[in-house]
């Protein structure tokens, strides 16, 4: 496949000494009260879906073998892996939420930060807290929201770090949770900037997992998470880590992002313009960058377009999202994630069906004969006329076999605050995913929703949470 021309990068700016103290004394004097209205509401909305899709991946490739190795590893500890309430140590317990979180690729995100931010966050505090021990609703609201907000500025800062390879929500995860995690064990600034710096010592993530379509992708959110919750605790216990984690000439902005970084959107009116209410939920459980193009086929569906009459398919996309989800669908690697990870199998699915759910990322479900031969006649073109960072723009054509031709095009992607998922879908969304991984009743996932709604008010929310997570089936 030819890329289409590359992304032009912005002047490399070289950041000021002292950035990541400056970031770490913000954070610092943040209080609950600091929190607008519509920063709590989506802080919630980001932990209770989380929460759902942990659920949801009970018995998802990868995650029953993982807690397997992990519990003949550690029977016991001061924190829960909620899938089946397992006792871990706290780096242990948040890979493995983590990585559940992350299963199932029907987790929020951020889409013009290109980050998915609760399978990281989320598990990270819930851990610290547990250990902490008796951690108010309102410092883990706040410590969400800190995660939430540092993990959205440094992907809008570094715009195309995944272009460049990285995977965002581990590398910039790490370091976002690193901070809300040090929040909750009441870390100043000198104690940030130690975990801050701990964190990015143990910062990695590539695109490649994602491409490849393994199970490693899946796991990524988990060690971004272990590695924010360890790194948080030694800054506790006295270690120091790297001072200049941001804008060292070893740091992330020179060896990460090559200096092509926009400063101003990490810093600027932190702690008073919030970036977390922009947060996207997701409709679909596989990758953000498809979309569009699923919406685009669920509404050809509707319109009475049917397979059985196509004679070719084409996808356009940006550059960013092409080299995503772009490739050829081959069934025969027998991959759940590379089909979450493809744009031709999950249009043809959405146009097909018309609908996009769990089941559709199932096996035997991603080697159907039919989904198949329509991927071979579908192409995935990175378009050079869309920016190649966007993620919400899609253009799709269908050739139909009597000749005629269907053309649609979207620039808004659904779930995204341009276009919401309803506080009814998230609801629904909540209990579908909990009854397709524990098989519990609406009652369970409806008290789970409850105890997070009313965080606030707990003096203990770790254990609020993990007393509400469902474990058996109704």
């Amino acid at each position: 496949m030819a890329s289409a021309a590359p992304v032009k990068p912005a002047p490399a700016v070289e950041p000021a000494v002292g950035l990541s103290l400056e970031l770490c004394e913000r954070v610092a004097r943040l209080r609950y009260d600091d929190l607008p209205q519509a920063v709590v509401k989506t802080v919630k909305a980001l932990m209770l879906d989380a929460l759902g899709v942990i659920g949801g991946a009970c018995a998802a490739p990868g995650i029953p073998e993982l807690n397997a190795r992990l519990s003949k590893w550690e029977p016991s500890g001061s924190a829960t892996g909620l899938i089946g309430k397992r006792r871990y140590s706290p780096p242990t317990a948040a890979m493995a939420n983590g990585a559940a979180a992350h299963a199932l690729d029907f987790d929020d995100q951020h889409d013009p930060a290109r980050v998915h931010t609760s399978c990281v966050v989320l598990p990270a505090l819930l851990a610290t807290a547990e250990d902490a021990g008796h951690v108010s609703g309102r410092d883990f609201i706040l410590a969400m929201a800190i995660g939430a907000e540092v993990h959205a500025r440094l992907g809008l800062a570094c715009y195309n770090s995944l272009g460049k390879g990285w995977h965002p929500t581990m590398i910039f995860g790490t370091l976002a949770a690193s901070l809300g995690a040090g929040r909750l064990l009441k870390l100043d600034a000198a104690g940030l900037v130690n975990a801050l710096g701990m964190a990015y010592h143990q910062a990695s993530g590539s695109a490649q997992s994602m491409r490849d379509g393994v199970l490693s992708k899946r796991l990524g959110a988990g060690f971004a998470a272990r590695n924010a919750v360890t790194g948080a605790f030694l800054a506790a216990d006295g270690l120091t880590g790297t001072q200049r984690a941001l804008e060292g000439n070893a740091g992330l902005f020179a060896l990460y992002e090559r200096n092509e970084v926009k400063l101003d959107v990490l810093m600027d009116g932190l702690g008073t313009r919030w970036h977390t209410p922009e947060y996207s939920f997701k409709p679909y459980p596989c990758c953000r960058c498809n979309h569009t193009p699923i919406g685009l086929g669920i509404r050809l569906h509707g319109e009475g377009v049917r397979t059985e009459d196509v004679e070719a398919i084409e996808v356009r996309m940006g550059d960013v999202n092409w080299l995503t989800v772009g490739e050829p669908y081959d069934a025969t690697r027998d991959s759940v994630v590379h089909a979450q990870f493809n744009a031709s199998y999950s249009f043809a699915r959405a146009l097909r069906d018309g609908r996009v759910d769990l089941e559709t990322y199932r096996k035997p479900a991603i080697a159907d004969a039919r989904i198949v031969a329509l991927t071979r006649v579908t192409r995935v073109i990175s378009d050079p006329s869309i920016d190649a960072t966007a993620i919400e723009p899609a253009r799709v054509k269908v050739v139909l076999k009597d000749g005629r031709t269907r053309e649609l095009a979207a620039e808004t992607i659904k779930g995204s605050p341009q276009d919401p998922m309803t506080p009814d879908e998230l609801i629904a969304k909540l209990r579908g995913c909990l009854a397709f991984g524990l098989d519990t009743s609406k009652a369970q996932a409806d008290r789970l929703a409850e105890a997070v709604m009313n965080l606030e008010r707990s003096d203990d929310a770790a254990r609020s949470i993990v007393d509400a997570f469902p474990v058996t089936a109704k």
